[in-house]
């Protein structure tokens, strides 16, 4: 610890002591004397990933003698990269999809781009995504949805936007165009579900944790069954970039009821820890250490945080076109852990 701090405080209050202003902003801190005061001010949306981002938050107070996190709530995903961009707080709970787009100008960030985009810092969760049908509806196969009531999640949610995403390429675009696409909030979901108004929903959450919330409802109301994805299907999520994709035994993630599967492949909406590149190197540095270190009691905190067998793991979500925070790059790099295909962010 003590030459953690001596590499970073050292070189920093050098260069802050240059630029004339060593009680400098450096991504929120405040110097005070011989120490420099690290603090994270981190925009956390609603529900899962706030419960993800308290369990972090209660592991720092515990566990850290330095850093100073707090938990700012957030409008979602894209909210966050916003505010982040508006210099609201210095690190969020995003998504690779959001911050894909935001790098590439597309979807919500074609007319209304944002100038600074957060930089990666590791691997929070993933929420997994597949499909099932209400009994007594026909649908076996992705195919099958071709003219289907077809419920991607409420207008909004990042889940639904990845999802489309997959959907709308090639070479699933053909079946995407002829599904009925479901517009409804997910308190509503359940009963039309329940009613028949809606054929096929996605189902998803953290595998070996739970589902999401409107999934569980409808899982104890209907019987429902696991739509086989086609080869396409597959090509098309194994390929968009934005996503990852696995497979995951239906009897470590179950909805207590057999779906007529043993295994399910699921797209993934992958959410990260991110940061500003103003944020400061040691605070990002000392989040690492904390995460890693004491992976146990963030996961008893709250078990959808990613239970980490190595410190490579925190990467296991990065991707070679979003830039790595230089912070959480030098914790990397002293535990052997970098992988130099990835950008250092500036």
């Amino acid at each position: 610890m003590q030459r953690r701090k001596f590499l970073y405080g050292a070189a920093t209050a050098g260069v802050l002591g240059l630029a004339g202003c060593s009680g400098g902003d450096g991504g929120g801190g405040d110097g005070d004397g011989d120490s420099q005061s690290l603090s994270l001010r981190v925009g956390t949306s609603a529900g899962g990933t706030q419960d993800v981002g308290l369990a972090v938050e209660r592991a720092v107070s515990q566990m850290s003698e330095t850093l100073d996190y707090s938990t700012i709530e957030s409008p979602g995903y894209i909210g966050t990269i916003r505010r982040m961009a508006n210099n609201q707080f210095n690190a969020g709970i995003t998504d690779n999809n959001s911050l894909s787009k935001a790098l590439d100008e597309r979807g919500q960030f074609a007319e209304q781009q944002v100038d600074r985009i957060p930089q990666y810092g590791f691997y929070a969760f993933p929420y997994s995504i597949y499909i099932v049908a209400r009994d007594g509806t026909g649908i076996e196969t992705f195919d099958d949805l071709a003219g289907a009531n077809v419920y991607p999640a409420e207008p909004g949610y990042s889940t639904r936007a990845t999802t489309l995403d997959v959907w709308s390429q090639e070479p699933t675009a053909d079946v995407y165009e002829q599904m009925n696409i479901q517009n409804m909030s997910v308190s509503d979901a359940p009963g039309a579900m329940e009613e028949g108004t809606i054929d096929a929903s996605i189902a998803y959450g953290t595998p070996g944790v739970r589902y999401t919330g409107f999934v569980q409802e409808f899982a104890s109301r209907i019987s429902v069954h696991y739509v086989e994805p086609t080869d396409a299907l597959i090509e098309s999520a194994e390929s968009y970039a934005g996503a990852g994709a696995g497979r995951t035994a239906y009897a470590d993630w179950s909805m207590n009821q057999d779906i007529g599967i043993d295994e399910v492949f699921h797209w993934n909406l992958e959410v990260n820890y991110t940061f500003n590149p103003e944020a400061q190197d040691d605070a990002v540095y000392e989040l690492c250490r904390v995460v890693d270190e004491h992976n146990d009691l963030v996961n008893e905190g709250e078990d959808q945080f990613n239970d980490f067998a190595s410190t490579g793991d925190m990467l296991g979500s990065a991707r070679e076109n979003i830039p790595v925070h230089s912070g959480a790059v030098q914790y990397y790099k002293d535990n052997d852990a970098w992988d130099s295909n990835l950008q250092e962010g500036e």
